[in-house]
């Protein structure tokens, strides 16, 4: 018995989006232009042709190799990363500016290195999607991605400073005029690594222990792999300086904890650790009391550590509400604007409505990681695509808390927008992980029973269960057949429940 019928894939939709993030993108670069030089140049097409041809060949790829993925995501990165071009262009105008007042010569290419990085990170996409045609397939090498996951994290801090030390943040790798952030590959290896672990281990991360307070905790012999989590998360506090990556490989691994198992103890027991870890390492070590200090009174270090820190606060109460306007305002001011203060460069021209805007888009590429992992049907899958989607989130809430002073400052890049390649890189190959459990979530595991093919031809349902009624009012002898025939219906219609369930 086949079946015959065809789900929509929404791959045209996912065109039109990725055409209407392009035009939205040679837009934004037309208003800085306009604003800055009364005239457009061929910038604008550049950037929207970039924006427009990564979209279209990841598209194409995506109609190819997982045809029936979540059709928001790529627009939702193609919008970002053609912004985040047309940012970082438009700080190269103002450094260029800046340095002619001054009486220098600006030489940055920042915009034109993001392109080639843009198009390295797509074809790191296409690779991935190609490569990996079961996600399934990776928690073979759970444990080795860890070990790389590992050497990588912890490799900026047995590094001399020079070599890996950027505004005190050691989270970098600066090799011959190049630097590579080591941790935005650690991110991915680890996520694989952890949803791997915990859906073998998660029966006995689930049993519970003594009863306190009307919350079961875990049994002390199940600690070990929270706390070893725990401390390399304050090793990479107190060596590498900085919060935000130590906050982020913590806290994805608590979150997920508490997925595999569903217990709100491993949650509560991550907090007090990373609070408690946080207030030990405040008091012991001066490059942490330091960097805090600076944090809690940032205006008495103006004109040295806390100089970076309140630019951005300045930049972004000029910007108000509704911002200065694209190639209005000043945020080539703020040091190193075009990595991890890039959200604040939006800020003050945008305002707060335009930012929150990006914040949005944002939001909704999260969201729809999010459902991926509750419609794909294996536990693997759920537990990567839910590390993957938090990841992002949590990243975007640690840049943003660093420069609204609501965090002290990290090194982290804001994903998709900011420039540098090694995260361009990372982002794409999560963005391929997303969009290939995405397929498989979404994918009918069998086709809806619309018809049922015989002999004679195809025949409806409806008929064939007619049919099924009727022959239970036959003579005997014919009730084999009409047995036959009901329990193919209704093994045809648990499918279909399952299947719908999928979807």
């Amino acid at each position: 018995m086949t079946v015959s019928h065809r789900l929509p894939t929404r791959r045209n939709t996912e065109l039109l989006y990725v055409v209407v993030a392009a035009f939205i993108v040679a837009c934004a670069e037309a208003v800085v232009e306009i604003t800055r030089d009364n005239r457009m140049s061929s910038h604008v097409a550049t950037y929207a042709v970039v924006s427009l041809a990564i979209g279209i060949a990841a598209h194409l790829a995506i109609r190819k190799l997982a045809r029936y993925a979540d059709p928001v995501m790529l627009p939702c990165a193609v919008f970002l990363i053609g912004m985040g071009m047309v940012m970082i262009h438009r700080l190269d105008l103002g450094l260029a500016q800046q340095a002619t007042e001054s009486g220098d010569t600006y030489t940055g290419v920042a915009a034109a290195s993001q392109v080639v990085w843009a198009f390295l990170g797509l074809g790191v996409f296409l690779v991935v999607l190609f490569v990996v045609r079961d996600h399934r397939a990776l928690a073979r090498y759970a444990y080795t991605l860890a070990l790389i996951g590992l050497f990588l994290l912890l490799l900026p801090a047995v590094l001399p400073a020079r070599f890996s030390e950027v505004n005190g943040a050691r989270i970098w790798i600066r090799v011959a005029g190049f630097s590579i952030q080591p941790g935005e590959v650690s991110k991915l290896c680890l996520t694989v690594f952890a949803a791997a672990y915990l859906v073998a281990k998660r029966d006995v991360l689930s049993l519970a222990g003594r009863r306190i307070l009307g919350i079961d905790l875990p049994r002390g012999r199940d600690f070990g792999p929270l706390l070893v989590a725990w401390l390399v998360s304050i090793g990479v506090l107190v060596r590498n300086h900085d919060l935000g990556t130590s906050l982020m490989f913590f806290g994805l691994f608590v979150v997920l904890l508490y997925v595999a198992t569903e217990r709100v103890s491993w949650v509560i027991i991550g907090v007090l650790l990373f609070a408690g870890g946080c207030f030990v390492s405040y008091h012991l070590f001066a490059n942490v009391k330091q960097r805090v200090d600076v944090w809690l009174h940032v205006f008495d270090y103006m004109q040295n550590q806390g100089y970076q820190m309140s630019q951005s606060l300045f930049g972004l109460g000029t910007g108000g509400l509704f911002g200065a306007g694209l190639g209005g305002g000043r945020p080539e001011l703020v040091p190193v604007a075009k990595s991890d203060f890039i959200l604040s460069s939006f800020g003050e021209e945008l305002g707060l409505f335009g930012l929150v805007a990006i914040l949005a888009v944002y939001l909704v590429f999260i969201s729809r990681g999010f459902s991926a992992a509750l419609l794909v049907r294996d536990s693997f899958g759920k537990l990567l695509v839910t590390g993957i989607a938090f990841s992002f989130g949590l990243q975007l809430f640690v840049v943003a808390g660093g420069i609204s002073r609501l965090l002290p400052e990290t090194g982290l890049t804001t994903p998709f927008l900011s420039y540098g390649g090694s995260s361009l890189i990372a982002n794409f190959a999560l963005l391929a992980l997303l969009i290939r459990v995405s397929d498989a979530g979404r994918r009918p595991p069998t086709t809806p029973p619309s018809a049922v093919t015989t002999e004679s031809g195809p025949v409806p349902i409806a008929r064939v269960a007619s049919s099924t009624a009727t022959s239970d009012a036959t003579p005997a002898g014919s009730d084999d057949d009409a047995t036959e025939a009901r329990n193919s219906v209704a093994g045809d219609n648990t499918d279909h429940r399952t299947s719908g369930g999928g979807r």
